[in-house]
């Protein structure tokens, strides 16, 4: 067995793998306010008193961790939206764990364990999204998965779609992850609203399933829903047209609002593909996975 680690920009998971890419037993944890402002000693410490519980009680071969941003080398160079640099995890953790430890892209785990066990298995070509705080991506092509070098590369959310567009952390302007990730969408419903910041994406989600053509937000939340699938559609349209892929799988936070967002998304793309004769169909599928993809792609 293995275990596969998924660190989040607000949460930790740690799990034991069988070989079969199943969970036997996994716990799991958000960060407070407190823990992010000591983050390194945080997730060390979370993840060592896990790890080295569950190799006492299992026979674990190895270790796979998933995160954020960049990684050589086993070192973070960055995180993204986590904001740790240069920070060399796996060497830390060696230092109180005893097993070998792998470290990789959270999206292309999430991506490669959707390949092997989920929404992209049978296909041969294929894009794989993490829509949440930011937007993380893979591709495959004869079901192996595209590298670049040395570094992850397919940083699809810092695709430019507004080149005089919103301000984005990685230092550009008008990035696909500024319109279209998850986060982006909650903020501009809970503004629309005006709903205090700290609102949980699963009220949002039951109050667009909860109001009614005639309640007097009605208009305002479709006109959300509209923008943020006109945004979203326009990053994965530039995407089919460099990658042409069968099927496009989406994950992240976006898997909770399937029944908001993907018929809406589907006859998008559809009305766009359409212009062109010799293209089938492009499927868009969520993950199976869910929030487990990235533990479990950590350790294939």
């Amino acid at each position: 067995m293995k275990i596969g680690v998924d660190i989040g920009g607000s949460h930790i998971a740690v799990g034991v793998i069988n070989n079969s890419g199943v969970i036997v037993e996994k716990v799991e944890k958000r960060l407070t306010q407190s823990e992010k402002r000591n983050i390194k000693k945080s997730i060390e410490d979370y993840i060592t008193e896990y790890v080295n519980l569950f190799i006492e009680k299992y026979k674990i071969d190895e270790m796979g961790i998933a995160i954020p941003g960049t990684q050589i080398d086993g070192v973070a160079i960055s995180t993204g939206n986590l904001g740790i640099n240069n920070y060399n995890i796996v060497e830390r953790l060696k230092e109180k764990i005893k097993l070998p430890i792998k470290i990789n892209n959270d999206a292309k785990c999430a991506a490669i364990a959707e390949n092997k066990y989920g929404c992209l298995k049978g296909y041969d070509r294929s894009i794989f999204l993490t829509l949440g705080t930011g937007i993380g991506g893979a591709a495959f092509l004869d079901n192996k998965l595209l590298k670049a070098g040395s570094r992850p590369g397919y940083e699809f959310g810092h695709m430019v779609i507004d080149k005089n567009g919103i301000p984005c952390m990685c230092g550009k302007k008008g990035c696909f992850e500024r319109y279209a990730s998850m986060k982006v969408f909650k903020d501009n419903l809970r503004k629309a609203l005006n709903l205090d910041e700290t609102t949980r994406g699963q009220d949002l989600l039951q109050i667009i399933q909860t109001t009614n053509k005639n309640d007097k937000n009605y208009e305002i939340i479709k006109n959300v829903i509209n923008e943020y699938i006109e945004n979203l559609s326009i990053g994965i349209m530039n995407l089919i047209e460099i990658f042409e892929p069968e099927v496009i799988g989406i994950g992240g936070s976006f898997i909770y609002f399937e029944d908001v967002f993907l018929k809406k998304l589907q006859n998008k793309i559809d009305e766009v593909n359409a212009k062109k004769t010799s293209r089938e169909k492009i499927i868009i599928k969520t993950a199976i996975l869910g929030n487990d993809a990235g533990m479990i792609g950590a350790v294939c």
